[in-house]
């Protein structure tokens, strides 16, 4: 019996030392990133110890009441060197990007494809997956916890994650004061703690998709039927759809931005038949919310922003009797298209145009005339909805994005590691990739011009990117920070329109009117509703509170502003 006691208590001390050692690597080695961020923000405070060791217990208790829980002996290993791992690679990327983790950020990563994986590959991170999660994965496997009874270890691992709580709560309750206004204050502190911001995203993203994947989307505009425009004797509508990606209103230079980066549509705009709409938001900071978002009958407030329990736009003009297709080029809709006819650009190659695994975006105008003449004859009659899903300025390797002999600002970052480039060689890698936009929008437009003057359809153009981006402003790269604290780079994005003589005749839209309200504060929200009014759609899923062009559309049909949304 005596020698038992001693063997049992060696086997706690094991445990207990395995356990809190690796807690102790993990908030400090595995969260510099926090630490740096903290010395940023409290480096000149008299209170920056009581900030450091509290925020660090807390870190601590946190982690150590999560690998307590975990502490079986075939679950530990696995579970652990996982944890070590994605706190190595979280730190990679906040260092990199000023990257922040949450549930958003993580369907981003489940979703994305080989492409833009590739572009975030580099040697510094396998670097500092190694120098990170090195150590702890050599003190995991080194140390085995003992086998015990099953009631005994739970009872261990229960007390662990109550000490580990315990350790959390009194630094919050004896560092209240110092602590409380530099995390309310600093609400991007809370998506830093590796390894568990990391889980908290994976339960959060669960708790949001499950439910609504194993439940079918809930039918939107079921009553959607075509206005009487289309009784008249004319041609067609044809609305060109382009869903933009990573550009920001702060570089367009149709926003009044130093560089002129879309002179082609400045010259549409000069001519009189541009709208740029210079104040709109963005739903989400990446595409994964944003795309979903725009599409879909909910504001973002209703949660349009969550993930889809409805149908969407494409269904409802699919369901009035149009003809729709989605044209991608990017790392697919994100669900949107799943109930239209679609194609992926990279499928079928245009030669000139697509290389390495990826496309330009003019490939998607490559054939567009067979693909449209390929679509449903009898809804093709009545109308035709083109959505083009952009490359855009895709980051972080922007230098990818454009051709060789279209580079006007030079020199350009040829890295996708964009904080080891000069500032400006980043901005100039980046504007290149709007002024490949503005040459795919002129190409675009004078496709649909020609349609128009042809008499084959009445066309009409709106494009808006999904999200904006960050060149480094106060140490962020890229998207993705949570939308509630993402700066306006990120929010802030472009939007322009255009409508040929045919369809400004359809709805009696004055360009003019347009112009007098471009200023006008606009979001992701309007596209669902403007599209709809736009194609003379009539449905009780509209709102006409919510279509941007109808305050200048005094001749479009009553018809279309049924009941509002309940």
């Amino acid at each position: 019996m005596s020698a038992a006691r001693p063997q049992r208590a060696t086997g706690m001390s094991r445990s207990l030392v395995t356990v809190w050692g690796l807690v102790l690597w993990l908030t400090v080695a595995g969260n510099l990133p926090l630490w740096q961020r903290l010395h940023e923000l409290a480096g000149g405070s008299s209170r920056q110890f009581v900030i450091f060791a509290g925020i660090g217990l807390m870190v601590a208790g946190g982690t150590a009441a999560l690998l307590s829980l975990l502490a079986w002996p075939r679950l530990f290993r696995p579970t652990a060197s996982l944890l070590a791992v994605i706190a190595a690679a979280n730190s990679h990327f906040m260092w990199q990007y000023g990257a922040v983790i949450d549930n958003t950020m993580l369907a981003n990563v489940i979703s994305t494809d080989v492409r833009e994986a590739r572009d975030l590959m580099s040697w510094s991170l396998p670097a500092t997956v190694l120098l990170v999660a090195g150590p702890a994965l050599w003190w995991i496997w080194r140390r085995p916890l003992p086998q015990r009874r099953w009631f005994e270890r739970a009872w261990r691992n229960a007390v662990g994650a109550l000490v580990g709580v315990a350790v959390a709560a009194t630094a919050v309750l004896l560092g209240f004061q110092d602590l409380a206004p530099v995390v309310r204050e600093q609400k991007s502190l809370r998506y830093m703690v590796n390894p568990l911001n990391a889980v908290y995203a994976g339960a959060r993203l669960a708790a949001d998709q499950l439910p609504a994947q194993a439940s079918a989307l809930q039918p939107v505009g079921v009553d959607a039927k075509l206005g009487p425009g289309y009784a008249a004797r004319r041609s067609p509508p044809l609305l060109l759809l382009v869903v933009g990606e990573t550009a920001r209103a702060r570089s367009w230079g149709l926003n009044g931005y130093a560089r002129q980066t879309t002179p082609a549509l400045a010259r549409w705009q000069e001519a009189g038949e541009l709208v740029n709409f210079s104040q709109v938001s963005a739903c989400g900071t990446n595409t994964h919310v944003s795309v979903p978002c725009m599409f879909s009958p909910l504001t973002r407030e209703q949660g349009g922003d969550r993930t889809a329990v409805h149908e969407n736009l494409l269904d409802v003009l699919s369901r009035a009797g149009l003809a729709v297709l989605w044209l991608d080029n990017q790392a697919g809709c994100k669900g949107v298209c799943a109930r239209v006819p679609s194609v992926r650009v990279l499928d079928e190659p245009v030669a000139g145009l697509c290389d390495a695994g990826e496309c330009f975006d003019e490939a998607m105008l490559d054939g567009l005339d067979r693909r449209i003449a390929a679509l449903d004859p009898e809804r093709r009659a009545r109308g035709v909805v083109v959505v083009m899903h952009q490359m855009g300025s895709h980051g972080p390797a922007y230098y990818k994005r454009t051709s060789a002999d279209r580079k006007p600002f030079q020199p350009e970052c040829t890295s996708n590691m964009l904080s080891d480039c000069p500032a400006e060689h980043v901005i100039n890698a980046y504007d290149n990739t709007i002024a490949a936009t503005d040459r795919f929008l002129d190409l675009a437009l004078a496709w649909l011009k020609n349609r128009a003057d042809s008499g084959a359809n009445d066309t009409a153009m709106l494009y808006v990117s999904d999200h904006g981006e960050s060149l480094g402003e106060g140490g962020l790269y890229l998207h993705g920070v949570p939308w509630s604290i993402a700066p306006a780079e990120q929010t802030h994005v472009p939007m322009v329109a255009w409508l040929s003589a045919g369809m400004q005749a359809r709805g009696g839209t004055r360009m003019d009117c347009l112009r007098q309200r471009s200023a006008a504060p606009l979001s992701h929200d309007n596209l669902f509703h403007s599209v709809l009014g736009l194609m003379d759609v009539s449905t009780t899923a509209y709102d006409a509170t919510l279509d941007a062009l109808l305050p200048c559309s005094a001749q479009r049909p009553a018809a279309v502003a049924l009941a509002p949304r309940g």
